[in-house]
């Protein structure tokens, strides 16, 4: 985070509430499709994983964040922006990360926190329910760079849930680290999962990044 890394849309079914009681699973669609949820394929084979579902998994920060090295106040995370691009462009269902100890507002506090999470390998706890992944083959993962690697919760999720199987496509939204090997440190994690190329979007121009998106989308086979 800081200089290092960034801190760091639509809800049908909540889980719970927006800080600190839930997640959020809801249908996303093209915009030219009414976004609802669909009912599950059927399973293919022997009782495996169902084919051709996609889950966008995203955790994202708004408050006070690191600006072209100053600091500004955003009410939408980054990584929620580009979150609601992936939306706009996939016919898919959304998961939304929540820490179940809300991360404070303030930049330089969050910094703090994961400055001690980090040196603790700590795995903060997650609201809510995880999502069940055996409906699905292909895992969209968003967060923001801080200090140089996802947040810690992000390692919550991964070791929480079961990817066996699965393509992952991680991306991120930072402020000068770019990827910073996200998408290696997940691969090496997930020996049984498919780790695909990644997106990275400066926090700053996360508004803008509905083309790189689309074009990474693209390159990645959806």
């Amino acid at each position: 985070m800081s200089a290092q890394g960034a801190l760091g849309r639509r809800t049908l079914i909540r889980a719970g509430s927006l800080l600190g009681a839930g997640a959020v699973l809801s249908a996303c669609a093209p915009e030219s499709t009414p976004a609802t949820t669909s009912s599950k394929p059927a399973a293919s084979g022997g009782g495996g994983r169902r084919s051709s579902r996609t889950l966008l998994v995203y955790f994202s920060r708004p408050g006070e964040n690191y600006s072209y090295g100053d600091r500004e106040w955003i009410d939408i995370g980054h990584t929620e922006r580009v979150a609601g691009f992936i939306e706009d462009e996939l016919s898919c269902e959304t998961y939304r990360i929540y820490a179940a100890d809300p991360y404070p507002e303030e930049y330089d506090p969050t910094v703090a926190r994961n400055s001690r999470e980090a040196e603790a390998d700590a795995r903060p706890q997650i609201a809510g329910e995880l999502p069940d992944l055996a409906d699905y083959d292909t895992l969209i993962l968003g967060s923001p760079v801080w200090g140089s690697q996802a947040p810690m919760i992000m390692r919550t999720f991964i070791e929480s849930v079961d990817l066996t199987g699965l393509s992952l496509y991680p991306f991120v939204t930072y402020a000068v680290s770019g990827l910073s090997g996200v998408d290696d440190d997940y691969a090496q994690a997930l020996p049984g999962t498919t780790v695909g190329e990644g997106l990275a979007i400066q926090g700053e121009e996360s508004a803008e990044a509905a083309p790189a998106v689309r074009e990474w989308l693209t390159s990645s086979g959806f």
